[in-house]
């Protein structure tokens, strides 16, 4: 990691700010499928495709530890709040990069969180 900020830096801020809120102000009446989307489209699916186009292309961004450390923590915010709208809680200790490989695997960001999470189950 390096000590200087990306062009990036406002965004992961942003996002990283409005996952820290939505986390912990989240009560759904689950299982709330809808708020869960909306949370997936909002905030997790524009985290991760941050870190996609930032990480690919002509110009690999390196993050500064701060800027990584705050993505890693929305990643994580958004998945917690996400499982809560399904009525599960969990401890969310996942890497943006493995978040970033599944969506390049699946294209859809709904099956990165619920491989992530495990929420809900698969049938």
């Amino acid at each position: 990691m390096v000590d200087t900020v990306s062009q990036y830096t406002e965004r992961i801020e942003r996002l990283a700010d409005e996952a820290a809120t939505v986390r912990s102000g989240i009560d759904p009446d689950p299982p709330d499928d809808d708020r869960a989307m909306d949370l997936l489209r909002e905030g997790l699916g524009p985290t991760v495709v941050l870190y996609c186009e930032a990480r690919t292309g002509e110009s690999m961004v390196r993050f500064s530890e701060r800027e990584f450390d705050l993505l890693q923590g929305a990643l994580n915010d958004w998945l917690v709040a996400y499982a809560a709208c399904y009525g599960t809680k969990i401890t969310a200790d996942f890497t943006i990069t493995e978040a970033a490989e599944l969506l390049v695997e699946t294209h859809n960001i709904r099956d990165v969180a619920q491989l992530l999470t495990d929420v809900p189950p698969r049938q």
